[in-house]
């Protein structure tokens, strides 16, 4: 009885003393788990929200400059009114941004960040508000002048802020993780020490840890590959067509500014050839515009066909395309180019079961000849395809001969610079 009462005693000690090991390696883990989940929460839900307004403020202050440079290049006052009410609406989103941005509370490094970037609106805004002073003056020379000399630069400055913001935020993700995989680490040492049970229980335990750091790691992999997907579908709305694919407005004047740059540092020169579609409005009355979309994108893609890889092709919008040819020798690589569009264009084409002739009027304009910048060369090239398109019947159908030099006063029946007949 005393040999079986000490036998007990042993074994129940023994047993109590096991529960007790596992029961503080389970308080332990759930505690170590709790601080885990926590830093994992803080990863996912915190630091990116965080970036998610980082993300939208960034998007919306560049929709906001953007509307700003297209009320500054427009002349149509109805078209200005409604770039005006988007560019409002950008800065309530700018504004709203950075408010929900400052309600989730800041860091010190971050508060700093965000005191610089706050300087920075107060000057975007100033400088934004000077810039629509001018248009409604109708100074939109200044405007577009203040537009290039300020305007851009700081709203630069700020993206850039604004990107170290988002920065500092992936450290501190990359910092919870860190923090995560500590306290797993010494969870598992705990569960170790504790004994053969406890460490088939921890085992258990890391196993769902494990999953769980997984799931969370793909679920932020996942939202920050959705992140870089929204910035690079912003990037293409905002410099190209949605509906031929081609550049818009914006993304050519950066290109042909570029261009021009090239040609003023090594001695070459630019051609535009203007491209306006003869009769479109007929196409869309009669088939419809659904119709008429299509033969713009068979448009878009014919001119892609005429012209080299090195040029550029963009849609400014209706049915008038522009064309950038780079590097030319003169104006009869313009001429030859604007030609061999129209006899593409003005072939038979069909659509569905419809067979329409597609023709157009082309102007074209020679850096440094026509203009010295890009506003001036893109009004000579319309100037002249408006020329081109006024002109009589017989003129606009007969093929006139290439002019030996641009600089030789131009022979009877030679085509004059700055335009080019219908073939």
């Amino acid at each position: 009885m005393p040999i079986r009462r000490a036998f007990y005693l042993t074994t129940g000690s023994a047993f109590l003393a096991l529960i007790a090991l596992i029961v503080g390696l389970t308080l332990s883990s759930v505690l170590q788990l709790q601080m885990l989940g926590a830093q994992i929460s803080t990863v996912v839900e915190h630091h990116n929200r965080k970036i998610d307004l980082i993300t939208q403020t960034q998007a919306a202050a560049y929709v906001r400059t953007n509307r700003l440079l297209r009320m500054a290049l427009t002349d149509d006052p109805f078209e200005r009114d409604q770039y005006f009410l988007e560019f409002n609406r950008a800065g309530f989103l700018v504004g709203s941004g950075r408010n929900a941005l400052r309600d989730l509370g800041f860091t010190p490094d971050e508060q700093r960040s965000f005191d610089a970037q706050t300087q920075l609106v107060n000057g975007i805004q100033s400088v934004q508000e000077r810039v629509v002073d001018l248009l409604s003056a109708d100074r939109h020379a200044e405007a577009r002048r203040l537009l290039v000399q300020e305007a851009v630069p700081i709203q630069q400055a700020f993206n850039e802020q604004l990107a170290g913001m988002r920065a500092l935020y992936q450290r501190a993700n990359q910092h919870a993780q860190q923090q995560a995989q500590t306290i797993y680490r010494r969870t598992l040492l705990l569960t170790l020490v504790f004994g053969v049970a406890a460490i088939v229980l921890a085992g258990l335990i890391a196993r769902k840890t494990l999953r769980k750091v997984s799931e969370n790691a793909s679920q932020i992999q996942q939202q920050m590959t959705e992140l870089e997907a929204s910035r690079a579908a912003l990037h293409e709305e905002a410099t190209h067509d949605p509906l031929t694919g081609l550049a818009n407005r914006r993304l050519f004047y950066d290109r042909l500014q570029q261009a021009i740059r090239h040609a003023t540092r090594y001695g070459g020169k630019v051609g535009i050839l203007y491209v306006d579609l003869d009769r479109f409005k007929d196409i869309n009355d009669q088939h419809g515009h659904h119709m008429g979309d299509t033969v713009l994108v068979e448009v878009a893609q014919q001119l892609l066909a005429c012209v080299r890889e090195s040029d550029s092709v963009a849609r400014l919008g209706g049915d008038e395309f522009i064309v950038l040819l780079a590097g030319v020798q003169g104006r009869q690589d313009c001429i030859a180019a604007a030609l061999k569009i129209q006899a593409s264009l003005s072939s038979h084409h069909r659509f569905s079961d419809l067979q329409l002739d597609i023709e157009a009027s082309i102007g074209q304009a020679l850096y440094p000849d026509d203009g010295s910048d890009e506003d001036t060369l893109v009004r000579a090239a319309d100037a002249a395809m408006y020329r081109i398109k006024s002109g009589c019947e017989s003129e606009r159908q007969t093929p006139l001969p290439f002019a030996p030099d641009p600089a030789d006063p131009a022979q009877p029946g030679q085509v004059q610079p700055g335009q080019v007949s219908h073939a």
